[in-house]
């Protein structure tokens, strides 16, 4: 007797948390730069960024768009914000941004599919879906979560404001902490 695999299990080829980290908020939308999505399809940006270049009537501007160069340094800034750099040394290989990236919206991903046909590409391709599913869920659920306690706090009283101002803290995403940067002299410190 064979053992058949459950169809709700799948084996995730990219764990989904790695997918969650490169997906950004850039000019209202959810998107993906390519070269996360050259990595996660394991081939070089630049391969990646020609099989696009040959398919270009595919991807339509709500489909792909190339930010612009505030938009590059922003990103830029952010994702190596934990890298200090001597500004007196000269930067190595890939610590600089040479060209500006193209970012590609749910709908561009799916249309790499066509684009992008190895069986890699294509596990990939599903894995994504999968992370933008569940992204799309939890913003669902905590809109909901959130249109129910304003409905509540609306039907209470004010004697429950504390209550229901604590929950929204407790929903909200917690503020990332700044570390000081520097030192502080003995005097300082009593």
């Amino acid at each position: 007797m064979t053992a058949r695999a459950n169809p709700s299990k799948h084996s995730s080829l990219i764990p989904i948390e790695k997918i969650e980290r490169v997906i950004y908020f850039i000019r209202g939308e959810k998107v993906m730069l390519d070269r996360d999505l050259a990595k996660l399809y394991d081939v070089s940006t630049k391969v990646f960024n020609q099989a696009v270049k040959r398919h270009r009537e595919k991807f339509p501007p709500d489909f792909m768009f190339q930010l612009t160069k505030d938009e590059a340094r922003e990103w830029w800034l952010a994702v190596n914000a934990n890298r200090l750099r001597s500004q007196t040394v000269t930067l190595k290989r890939g610590q600089h941004l040479k060209y500006r990236p193209y970012a590609f919206t749910e709908h561009g991903i799916l249309m790499l599919s066509s684009v992008l046909n190895s069986e890699r590409a294509i596990r990939v391709n599903i894995e994504i879906m999968r992370a933008f599913v569940k992204l799309r869920q939890m913003l669902a659920s905590n809109s909901e979560l959130s249109r129910r306690l304003n409905e509540l706090e609306s039907k209470y009283d004010r004697q429950f404001k504390v209550v229901f101002d604590a929950i929204r803290e407790l929903v909200s995403p917690p503020v990332a902490a700044r570390k000081q940067i520097g030192f502080r002299s003995r005097s300082a410190k009593k």
